[in-house]
């Protein structure tokens, strides 16, 4: 079944609803993990960010005239996530680009498994091995290697498929090599390890220059990209083209995003909460696969976004990795829905 129909707006009233058609369905699907892009507290702060910097500005980051608040909110990301040093960039994607495009000479490049576009340097990789054979491979191809630096690229998960990666295994990689491990967080930062994100989770090695990118748009709900790592990288990538002629995010997302933190700790709170709820009520558990305290749930059953469909619920539902792949039925927990929302689903199972 084929249902691709443009939604017209989200319920305010019902936030995990969407209206189709003057029909109103409820929506388990999407990226926004914690609720933010409807969170009236933040929208709230939100709008006094607007009233303090306007809706956007359009100047570059090299500009000789500068709103503090771009340092400011670096300052805070840094903190937050557990870095030195933290730069803010207009999209994740880019964020990805510019810390790609530093690194491609530094050494040998290596990706992981199911790495997202946006760290490909020359195409897909195609890797299909799983992660952790290719984690087992990668240090013995190094620490058989006379090649001294390299480049290892990876998503810190695989949100599809719900996986989180274990980068434990860079502390077999000979302490002479040098290695940039560069991760996309996109899908983990402000959920993993707590809501700090991969950063906190990886060894710190001398011989390892860790780089994490991120899109914010996802679980942060802002239009904005952040890239952490040491304070000498972020100061290098402070100087390449793609950040100092780029247009920032609009401020005001980042004045919110500052005095957000304890509407990213309750809504953190009330997504855990579903998906534990989730979790324990759902019939079946071997027709599905997640992790723990994530809340993206794969069926393996054929055709249920069908049976969901005639009670009104809309999920996650395409083909993978490609047009003429398998369809991909994926349920994604939002700290938006209820416990009559998920009491539904349940029941619609």
């Amino acid at each position: 079944m084929n249902f691709k129909q443009p939604f017209n707006q989200l319920d305010q009233k019902l936030s995990a609803t969407i209206a189709v058609n003057e029909s109103k369905y409820l929506y388990f699907g999407g990226t926004a993990y914690l609720g933010i892009p409807q969170n009236q507290e933040f929208i709230k702060r939100y709008m006094e960010g607007i009233s303090r910097y306007g809706l956007n500005n359009g100047t570059s980051r090299g500009n000789n005239v500068q709103l503090g608040i771009y340092d400011e909110a670096e300052a805070f990301a840094a903190q937050k996530f557990g870095a030195q040093a933290a730069l803010i960039s207009s999209s994740g994607y880019l964020a990805a680009k510019l810390v790609v495009q530093h690194y491609a000479a530094f050494g040998n490049i290596r990706y992981a498994p199911n790495s997202h576009p946006a760290i490909w340097l020359h195409g897909d990789p195609e890797n299909r091995l799983e992660f952790e054979d290719w984690s087992r491979q990668i240090v013995e191809e190094i620490n058989s290697s006379k090649a001294e630096k390299w480049v290892l690229l990876s998503n810190s998960m695989n949100n599809l498929y719900p996986e989180i990666y274990d980068f434990s295994f860079i502390s077999n990689i000979n302490p002479d090599k040098k290695i940039v491990l560069i991760i996309d967080d996109s899908h983990g930062i402000g959920i993993l390890n707590a809501g700090t994100g991969v950063f906190t989770g990886v060894p710190k090695l001398g011989h390892v220059e860790l780089v994490v990118v991120a899109s914010m748009a996802k679980a942060l709900g802002l239009d904005a990209g952040v890239v952490l790592g040491s304070k000498q990288a972020i100061q290098e990538l402070k100087q390449s083209d793609e950040f100092y002629g780029a247009s920032p995010p609009a401020a005001a997302g980042l004045y919110a995003l500052i005095r957000a933190d304890e509407i990213y700790q309750k809504a953190y709170e009330k997504l855990q909460h579903n998906v534990k709820k989730f979790a324990e009520l759902l019939p079946n558990q071997s027709l599905w696969h997640f992790v723990d305290k994530f809340p993206v749930f794969l069926c393996k059953q054929d055709h249920v976004e069908r049976q969901l469909l005639e009670e009104k619920i809309l999920i996650s539902s395409f083909p993978y990795p490609d047009k003429n792949g398998k369809i991909l039925n994926r349920i994604v927990l939002s700290s938006w829905h209820n416990d009559p929302d998920i009491l539904k689903l349940i029941s619609a199972l």
